[in-house]
C-alpha cells in the first residue's frame, strides 16, 4: 500500500494569524501602525521576545527601522541593535539563519542564552533588508518555524514595496506640483513685471521723442504715470522678497511694546489719504497693548485696506477691535462684492488670485500670504469668512496685555 500522508496540522491561533495577515496588509495606511500589527500576529505563529527590522539603503549599511521588544527582553538596553550580526549573514547568504550566542555581561543565566533568527526580505530578486527575531533563554529555533518566518517575510516584503511605491508618487508629485508652482510663478511674475515695464518704457520713450514738443501739462501727466508705476514696480519687488524671507524664516521682527489703537488710528488716517475707501474705526477696549513690529503689522493692514481699495471700489470698510481673554480680536469688513466659498481656504496661499476677481485690477497673489506669514509670527492668526455679495470679514487674533489707565 502507497504510504499516506500525513495532514500537516495547523493550531487555530496560528491559522487565525495567518488569515488575518493579509488583511493588515491590504488595509495598511501607516507603516508603524501595520507593524504593530503585524508583530502581534507574528508573536501568535513564533514566541519570540524582541522583533527586528532592518533596511538596506545602500550595499553596505544596515539600518533598523522598527523594532519591538515584547517579551523577556524588553528591559534590556540597546534594543536596536539586536541581531545585526545575522542580518548581514542572512542577507549575504540570501538564506534563513538560526544561532545561538552566549552574553557573559548580562547577570541573568537566562538572559545570558540568545537564541536568533535572521532571514532576508528578498523581492524580485532585490535584496530590502533583513527580519530578526531574538528569543532569551530558550527553546532554540527550529528549521521547521522557518517557513511560517518565511511567511511572515513575504508580507512585510510586500509593506516595504507598497511603502515605497507610495513614495516614489508623493516624490513625483511632490515635484511635478514644485514644476507647476514654478511655471505660475514665472508666468505670474512675468506678466507682473511687465506691465508696470511697460508703462515705463512707453512713456519715457515717448517724452523722449524729438519730433514733438509736449506741453508741460502733458509731461507732469507722463512723468506721473512713470512714477506710480516705478511705485507699483518697487512694491512688486519688496513684497517678493518679503514672501521669500517669510517663507525661508529670515525675515527680521523688532518687537516692541505698542498701544494698539493709536497704532490703528494712525493706518486709517492713512489710508483715508491714499484710497478712495470710507474707513470707520471701532474700538471696543482701550488700553490694549501688543508686543509687535509696527512696521510689519502696519504693512499688513496698509494691504488689507489697499486690497479693499482694488476688489471692493466704493464700499465701506470697518475697523473694529474686542477683547477675548488674553488676546485682541480685530475684524475688518468691508461689503464689496466678497469671495466665493471654495476659494477661501486658498485666500492665503502664496500665488494665489481669486479666479472672478483676477481681471478685475493687477496682483501677484502674495499679499494675503505675507499678511498671515506676519501675523504668525506675533503669535497670531488671520483667517477669512464671506459670502458672495455680501462682503468679506477679516479676523485677526493677537495676544495682548491691557495698560495701566494711570500710565
Amino acid at each position: 500500500m502507497p504510504e499516506l500522508i500525513k495532514p500537516l496540522l495547523i493550531p487555530p491561533s496560528i491559522f487565525e494569524a495567518i488569515l488575518e495577515f493579509g488583511g493588515t496588509i491590504c488595509q495598511a495606511k501607516e507603516f508603524g501602525l501595520a507593524m504593530d500589527e503585524i508583530t502581534t500576529l507574528a508573536r501568535k505563529m513564533i514566541v519570540f521576545d524582541n522583533f527586528v527590522l532592518y533596511t538596506q539603503p545602500d550595499s553596505i549599511h544596515l539600518e533598523p527601522i522598527f523594532a519591538r521588544a515584547i517579551g523577556r527582553g524588553r528591559t534590556t538596553e540597546a534594543d536596536l541593535a539586536w541581531g545585526e550580526i545575522i542580518a548581514n549573514q542572512a542577507i549575504k547568504m540570501e538564506q534563513a539563519i538560526i544561532q545561538q550566542e552566549v552574553i557573559d555581561q548580562i547577570p541573568s543565566e537566562r538572559m545570558k542564552n540568545r537564541f536568533l533568527l535572521g532571514l532576508p526580505i528578498l523581492i524580485h530578486d532585490h535584496n530590502l533588508g533583513a527580519l530578526v527575531f531574538v528569543r532569551y533563554g530558550g527553546p532554540p529555533f527550529t528549521t521547521e518555524q522557518i517557513p511560517l518566518a518565511k511567511f511572515i517575510v513575504s508580507h512585510i516584503a510586500q509593506l516595504l514595496e507598497h511603502e515605497s511605491m507610495v513614495s516614489n508618487l508623493n516624490r513625483l508629485e511632490a515635484e511635478r506640483q514644485i514644476d507647476r508652482l514654478q511655471d505660475d510663478f514665472v508666468s505670474t511674475i512675468s506678466h507682473e513685471l511687465r506691465t508696470p515695464l511697460g508703462f515705463i518704457k512707453g512713456y519715457a520713450t515717448t517724452l523722449l521723442r524729438n519730433d514733438t514738443v509736449w506741453e508741460e501739462s502733458t509731461r507732469h501727466e507722463f512723468l506721473t504715470v512713470i512714477d506710480e508705476e516705478a511705485d507699483k514696480l518697487r512694491d512688486l519687488i519688496d513684497n517678493l522678497l518679503d514672501s521669500s524671507r517669510l517663507q525661508s524664516g529670515t525675515l527680521q521682527m523688532d518687537f516692541q511694546p505698542i498701544r494698539l489703537e493709536t497704532l490703528l488710528k494712525d493706518i486709517v488716517l492713512r489710508a483715508r489719504s491714499f484710497h478712495e475707501i470710507l474707513v470707520e474705526l471701532n474700538i471696543g477696549s482701550e488700553g490694549i497693548q501688543i508686543q509687535a513690529d509696527p512696521t510689519r503689522l502696519a504693512q499688513v493692514f496698509d494691504n488689507l485696506l489697499s486690497n479693499a481699495a482694488k476688489y471692493a471700489p466704493g464700499s465701506k470698510v470697518t475697523i473694529s477691535t474686542a477683547l477675548e481673554e488674553n488676546r485682541v480680536h480685530i475684524i475688518v469688513s468691508d461689503d464689496g462684492p466678497g469671495i466665493a466659498p471654495e476659494h477661501l481656504n486658498k485666500l492665503f496661499t502664496r500665488f494665489f488670485r481669486v479666479p472672478d476677481q483676477s481681471t478685475v485690477a493687477r496682483g501677484t497673489g502674495l499679499g494675503l500670504f505675507i499678511c498671515r506669514r506676519i501675523i504668525r509670527n506675533h503669535e497670531g492668526d488671520i483667517i477669512a469668512e464671506s459670502t458672495p455679495r455680501q462682503g468679506l470679514t477679516l479676523h485677526i487674533y493677537l495676544p495682548c496685555t491691557i495698560m495701566d489707565p494711570s500710565q
